[in-house]
């Protein structure tokens, strides 16, 4: 194996490092997105019982004591606590945005390593094809080792950078999709918590209304 990545020629050295950096990348996202993929929902029903039970304050400290992306929009909604529907909504959506850039991190540096290793591998390719004709212009085609070295060099790293950027493709497609759920699973949980905030202010509203119309009745009684 060695033998035949020395052969290959100075090329399989970034090809090398791109597959060493894709690893890296797809299981660093995969112990990300499995830690927050369980904690999710989970944490979404804790809160939504909170809100229910009118602990706000008690929602707020979980949400800070907790950091997932599902915990950070959570908390922009609850501190947005009292008002419209449409500022609650409105600070989900600006903290949701910062949050996908995190759960979409390092994935483009994965597409770019699928879409450049391959590249890499051509133009190792044509550097050997080049080394081929430069020895049949000294040698001729009478030394077919030497012609067979420099062929051996281009189909080398086209090999070898196809495949890197193959399972690289897929890793990237597969955290894509991933992503995606997860996103989705958030869009869920962050209606749920817009609606119950939203609940809770419209009878909290009805509340002061009440208050104000005994007040009134009371006074007007004293009179």
């Amino acid at each position: 194996m060695f033998e035949l990545f020395y052969k290959g020629g100075v090329l399989m050295y970034p090809i090398f490092f791109c597959s060493l950096l894709a690893i890296a990348i797809f299981f660093e996202r995969m112990f990300f997105l499995r830690s927050i993929k369980t904690s999710t929902r989970k944490f979404s029903n804790r809160i939504c019982d909170l809100i229910r039970k009118g602990n706000i304050n008690y929602a707020i400290t979980a949400c800070r004591k907790n950091y997932s992306p599902i915990s950070q929009i959570i908390l922009a909604a609850l501190l947005k606590y009292g008002g419209t529907r449409d500022e609650i909504k409105e600070a989900i959506e600006d903290t949701a945005n910062q949050e996908i850039i995190v759960l979409e991190k390092n994935l483009p540096i994965l597409a770019t390593i699928g879409n450049i290793a391959p590249l890499l591998g051509l133009l190792g390719t044509v550097f050997g094809m080049i080394k081929g004709f430069q020895v049949i212009s000294i040698v001729g085609v009478g030394n077919p080792e030497a012609l067979a070295g420099a062929i051996s060099e281009a189909l080398l790293t086209t090999a070898f950078g196809l495949s890197v950027a193959i399972p690289t493709i897929v890793a990237y497609n597969y955290l894509s999709n991933r992503v995606e759920r997860q996103i989705r699973e958030m869009e869920a949980s962050s209606t749920e918590i817009l609606d119950l905030l939203s609940v809770k202010r419209e009878i909290k509203e009805e509340d002061i209304e009440i208050d104000e119309i005994l007040s009134s009745q009371y006074q007007g009684s004293e009179i």
